[in-house]
């Protein structure tokens, strides 16, 4: 069977018994046939996270109290999602089997790998509540677990050629139909053992399933009419932005826009597949479409990035030396650390990160080459606009919108699509008012 689209609803689209129901009315509302990624409802991934939390730290008993609560909630929601008997029973027995396996944790000698199970079960859960539901409604839909299909490799990146192939072989299966339900965010690593896409990873898990099913276009519902030109959390008034680039959309994405995981841009502009970002809550609207295509204008939107480290490296004999950039760089690559922006001058380097686990590690290595200077507690502000070097004037009125606040760093030129802007994390909301009244209110 060819299927046409692939779906992912967000955590609270399938956030209670309720958001459940009208899901399933919006994925069996046509025969098209589709791939539908759940993620697991609201909070559980991050109560499943306390609970591992807990056995980490020996706390044996209050991790055995929250597991009662998540088991006597999940019960509900089984009660009032499931009229039939039957159904109502097989789900409760589910549920109930999911517990038990956590509360085997509790007995067991805590290890670090159990956490990537424990959180795992989010996902099952909600598929297998959603996947009862859709039978009790007399709708065909097929349960394509992910651990049947989803690996990555060594290094942590989709193994595509596995997932293809073990996909393709599931959904080949006589018992699979027009309509497939599976998890997102959980896999299989390398070593064989439960792992998953990070947080947010169940856009990643769409992406992939689309890319390597070559669908006609992926789909992630959230609760919001796609994605919007400023932060709605810290500006009042914002508008949807109807259409983006793949590259403009990754920038803000990677810069802060939570309605799309950064990474689950580069398996659609892989395969060139349409992305469109819909509300559950609002089905009727059109949403943000993400295409190869870059509809042109001033300004697209603003997003913003906290927990932001600058690092910089000042050397009067070594900058301009031969390889001293790149001797910078292999600090980074030693210890697995991305760098966000960076910027030089004759005598110095700036650039950002956001994982500092290992800052201790990285400034040392760096201290062979000049000396250091650490600023926490930024904020990486991106501007997404058509920045081409032929269209003059665009940065100027970035900045002018930006008059009364302290700029640390501008990144300009290694992108057409944006400018970045680092400023202390307590003027980031002040600089979002100010560019969204600048660039977007008139």
């Amino acid at each position: 069977m060819e299927y046409k689209r692939v779906l992912k609803f967000g955590g609270t689209s399938v956030g209670s018994a309720k958001r459940m129901k009208a899901v399933a009315e919006l994925i069996s509302g046509d025969e098209t046939p589709k791939v539908v990624v759940l993620s697991a409802m609201s909070g559980t991934t991050n109560a499943l996270l306390e609970i591992a939390e807990r056995l980490r730290g020996g706390e044996r008993q209050e991790a055995m109290e929250r597991i009662r609560a998540m088991e006597v909630q999940y019960l509900n929601v089984a009660d009032e999602l499931l009229a039939a008997s039957a159904g109502a029973r097989r789900a409760k027995t589910f549920v109930e089997g999911c517990f038990d396996r956590l509360r085997s944790f509790v007995r067991e000698e805590y290890h670090p790998r159990q956490e990537k199970e424990i959180a795992a079960l989010g996902e099952i859960l909600s598929t297998t509540l959603m996947h009862e539901y859709l039978t009790e409604q007399g709708r065909r839909a097929f349960l394509a677990p992910a651990l049947d299909f989803m690996r990555v490799d060594k290094d942590g990146e989709p193994d595509y050629f596995y997932i293809k192939q073990s996909l393709q072989r599931l959904l080949g299966s006589p018992e699979a139909g027009a309509l497939v339900i599976t998890q997102g965010f959980i896999c299989y690593n390398a070593a064989g053992e439960v792992d998953n896409l990070k947080r947010g990873g169940s856009d990643y898990s769409a992406a992939i399933i689309g890319c390597v099913l070559r669908v006609e276009e992926i789909q992630i519902w959230t609760d919001i009419d796609g994605m919007r030109d400023n932060d709605p959390r810290y500006a009042e008034r914002t508008r949807a932005v109807r259409s983006l680039s793949f590259d403009e959309a990754a920038e803000l994405a990677y810069f802060g826009a939570k309605i799309l995981h950064p990474a689950s841009i580069q398996p659609a502009k892989r395969a060139r597949i349409p992305v469109r970002l819909k509300n559950t809550l609002n089905p009727v609207d059109e949403g943000t479409l993400i295409t190869e295509e870059t509809i042109t204008g001033d300004f697209k939107a603003v997003a913003a990035k906290d927990g932001i480290t600058a690092i910089k490296i000042k050397s009067n004999n070594m900058l301009l030396a031969y390889g001293f950039v790149r001797k910078v760089f292999e600090v980074f690559e030693a210890w697995k650390t991305p760098i966000d922006t960076i910027v030089t001058s004759e005598v110095a380097i700036s650039l950002t990160i956001d994982d500092t686990r290992h800052i201790q590690q990285i400034t040392t290595e760096l201290e062979r080459y000049g000396a250091i200077e650490v600023e926490s507690g930024l904020s990486i502000v991106c501007i997404v606009g058509d920045f081409r070097a032929e269209r003059p004037g665009l940065v100027a009125r970035a900045l002018q919108a930006l008059a009364g606040i302290p700029v640390r760093v501008v990144s300009y030129g290694a992108s057409e699509h944006s400018v970045s802007l680092l400023v202390k994390q307590e003027a980031k909301q002040a600089a979002l008012v100010a560019l969204g009244c600048a660039l977007f209110e008139s």
